[in-house]
């Protein structure tokens, strides 16, 4: 499947507009495109008591997990930031997506300046946490 990063992207810019950040005013948008072209939006959801809040990536994940798709419909993740350069994942959303997506799966950062890099689980988290260390 092509993947369209730049509409990916832009998705990801509209579900930023859905963050609620009222304490730290750091807007983060997500979108995660699965093999039949299904896209799920995530955006950053803050609490006062901050370990309860949600980042985009997880929110978007989760969103198509809840849906019933599985690790191996998903091909692709935007996340985009007011960021100096491309907005990169939280560790927690780094163990997330080394879990939840194929270790190749594109991860599309970007800021709203239009600056871009591209990589995978693997390389966000080369050593990840996994099942097999149960």
């Amino acid at each position: 499947m092509e993947i369209d990063e730049n509409k990916l992207l832009e998705d990801a810019l509209e579900a930023r507009k859905l963050s609620y950040s009222p304490y730290s005013h750091f807007a983060v948008g997500a979108a995660l495109l699965c093999r039949d072209g299904s896209v799920y939006p995530g955006a950053n959801i803050e609490n006062s008591s901050y370990p309860l809040s949600l980042c985009a990536e997880r929110n978007a994940i989760f969103n198509a997990m809840m849906d019933g798709r599985k690790k191996e419909e998903f091909v692709a993740l935007a996340l985009i930031a007011d960021t100096e350069a491309p907005c990169s994942p939280c560790g927690s959303c780094r163990q997330v997506m080394s879990e939840l997506l194929p270790s190749d799966t594109p991860i599309i950062m970007s800021n709203l300046k239009g600056d871009k890099k591209v990589t995978t689980p693997a390389e966000l988290l080369p050593f990840a946490f996994s099942g097999e260390d149960l």
